[in-house]
């Protein structure tokens, strides 16, 4: 690098080499996302984007963009409920469920008063 725009061409080729390489990326993600579009139809496209990679890129995001959000959007959906459900499965009981379950168990006689209490203030911390 023997001058400053030596340097800055450097930095600019390779943002664009990193933004090529996202837009490929997303859209080899999308083919396999994609349960509508069948093995030799996505086989195609992957063939085109070796050998025409610019121009089966943008054919692709024209012609595919409008779905190719709607399935993106799709995904993140169903991995926040994934999410919410992981988390509601794991976090266990509410308070109030805790002290009734310790409740019932006192009323049954399976724990005394002093278990009772100290069940208690655990829910409720």
């Amino acid at each position: 690098m023997s001058n400053f725009w030596d340097l800055m061409q450097l930095l600019l080729s390779a943002f664009f080499f990193v933004m090529y390489l996202l837009i490929m990326f997303q859209i080899i993600g999308d083919l396999f996302r994609d349960a509508e579009l069948g093995g030799g139809s996505k086989a195609l496209w992957i063939i085109c984007l070796v050998i025409l990679p610019f121009l089966t890129a943008l054919v692709y995001i024209v012609t595919r963009g409008r779905g190719m959000a709607e399935r993106q959007r799709a995904s993140l959906a169903r991995a926040r409920s994934d999410t919410d459900a992981y988390i509601r499965q794991v976090a266990g009981k509410s308070p109030a469920e805790q002290i009734a379950d310790a409740k019932a168990l006192l009323d049954a006689g399976t724990i005394n008063q002093q278990e009772y209490e100290q069940l208690k203030a655990k829910a409720l911390n």
